[in-house]
């Protein structure tokens, strides 16, 4: 009896040793994926690479690792373990899809395009690849194409209110403000909780010098999404041209603080000084966005009302 208790023993130590490397692979991904899910990015990592020891070929540890690089805002190692997955598995299209945007926000605007390509190869039938491709073309400055792409995009997917929302938006860049207004129309039927709803309306309405209006568009997208620096950029913006200047400039700042690389908060500061006719802190902040962004709405205006300035 001994004996056969201890080839049971024995039995079950073989079983576990056989699939140990599988077992232990597949907990250290589940693992991350809690740490993932629990916003602990740094945490999944640890786990993430647990799983990368035991297999170096682990196409899935190398994806959901660059995720949560993704959310340290580490773009070039996300990218890097993209990349990887892509190469253990060469038609893991969420992994090129998922580089593509993050190609995007790294401004490498056309090895997104590569990768939007690359995804019109794999899967010719996917939103996703036409959407890639509109974002890339959008950021290319290619608006026309732009719209072509979103517009198969949303023919392959119709009640994605995204799609919607990034037509609207090249609709915005191309002037065609019924057509954008129109296009978000349908993208709050099928999302009402898209705060880039309104946030682009209220563009529209800036535009269109219904400021008021502007200002409740954009109060809608703060409510949703109150963590988004463009939004109170926005707002500062549109209190300035209500003559709401230190009420605006408060918002520019916070924005600033949120997002100190957005060049659009830089200039409307600029237009804050402006209007206080404080000449040369208008112009240190309007100079070099002349140089460096000469086709930005409103800069050049008011860089000339800047060297006006007594």
């Amino acid at each position: 009896m001994k004996k056969y208790n201890l080839w049971v023993i024995c039995l079950l130590f073989g079983l576990v040793a056989c699939d140990s490397v599988e077992d232990k692979k597949g907990r250290f991904l589940l693992k991350g994926n809690e740490k993932l899910a629990e916003n602990d990015p740094k945490g999944a990592i640890e786990f993430y690479q647990e799983a990368l020891e035991l297999d170096s070929l682990y196409k899935d540890a190398y994806f959901n690792k660059a995720l949560a690089h993704l959310e340290l805002n580490q773009l070039n190692e996300s990218i890097y373990d993209f990349s990887r997955a892509i190469q253990i598995d060469q038609n893991y299209v969420e992994a090129i899809f998922q580089r593509g945007l993050t190609y995007l926000d790294n401004g490498e605007f056309y090895k997104a395009r590569a990768d939007a390509d690359l995804l019109l190869d794999k899967a010719p039938e996917d939103w996703k690849s036409f959407f890639l491709l509109g974002l890339s073309q959008e950021k290319l400055k290619k608006y026309q194409e732009a719209l072509i792409a979103f517009e198969k995009s949303k023919e392959l997917d119709p009640e994605n209110s995204d799609l919607w929302v990034n037509q609207a938006t090249i609709q915005f860049y191309l002037k065609n403000y019924e057509g954008s207004l129109e296009s978000l129309e349908k993208a709050e039927e099928l999302n009402p909780r898209e705060s880039n709803i309104y946030n682009l309306r209220s563009m529209i309405f800036f535009d269109q010098k219904r400021y008021t209006e502007a200002k409740t568009e954009v109060d809608k997208a703060l409510e949703i999404s109150p963590g988004q620096a463009y939004y109170y950029n926005n707002k500062g913006l549109y209190l300035i041209y209500l003559d709401d200047l230190e009420g605006g400039l408060d918002l520019i700042n916070q924005s600033i603080k949120m997002d100190p690389r957005n060049p659009f908060a830089l200039r409307n500061k600029g237009i804050y000084y402006v209007l206080k006719g404080d000449k040369e802190s208008a112009l240190s902040y309007l100079e070099k966005l002349n140089s460096d962004y000469p086709e930005m709405d409103l800069v050049q205006e008011f860089y000339s009302k800047a060297q006006a300035l007594d």
